[in-house]
């Protein structure tokens, strides 16, 4: 009441950030409960489109985009990164071709690359994006690289759309400019050109 024995109205400026901060909240203790295996399996479960997309770019299509953007690549080890495309394209729901854009945009296809500020591997994995999805432990090899790869790029597209998504798997969630979408557009192209040639 204020001085006049009037009931004061209280803005609704309060309440709207409890609300907030009571989503944030949540978001974030369901983040931090959740067990490595459920996290991973919540963000991105298989669908039909997902099986239809890698039916679609098999492992010797990748394989053979994989020899024309990287020929130093042993055919075995070709073979194992294709493998790992498909399989976590699917687990993820992405597409495949996209993930093949990423990982050439990133390392050319290359397992033993490493960034000055410490990215790693074929999808140039910053282990500390993946603590918050839930994820930890070594990222060097081909399967682990490729599928931490996937799970932050398909976090990313679920929460900001395909086009944000991309961005921020370069920026993280403070997005700097356009160019790294424009040259993961310009690979995923360059990775058709080469499925629709062979």
């Amino acid at each position: 009441m204020d001085s006049h024995g009037s009931k004061k109205r209280r803005s609704p400026l309060p309440r709207t950030h409890l609300a907030c901060v009571a989503a944030i909240a949540w978001a974030l203790l369901t983040l931090s409960s959740a067990r490595p295996a459920d996290s991973a399996r919540e963000l991105a479960p298989p669908t039909a489109v997902a099986s239809q997309r890698a039916a679609a770019t098999d492992e010797p299509a990748i394989a053979r985009v994989l020899s024309q953007f990287n020929g130093t690549l042993a055919a075995a080890e070709r073979d194992r990164i294709a493998r790992a495309v498909i399989r976590y394209s699917a687990k993820y729901d992405l597409d495949p071709e996209l993930v093949t854009a990423v990982m050439m945009v990133e390392s050319r296809g290359s397992p033993s690359a490493r960034s000055a500020k410490g990215a790693m591997g074929l999808m140039q994995v910053m282990p500390a994006m993946l603590e918050p999805l839930g994820m930890a432990g070594n990222f060097t090899t081909v399967e682990s690289n490729i599928e931490a790869g996937c799970l932050i790029l398909a976090d990313n597209i679920r929460r900001m759309g395909e086009a944000d998504g991309i961005l921020a798997y370069f920026w993280g969630p403070n997005i700097r400019g356009g160019a790294y979408l424009e040259r993961v557009r310009a690979a995923q192209a360059e990775v058709r050109r080469i499925l629709r040639s062979s």
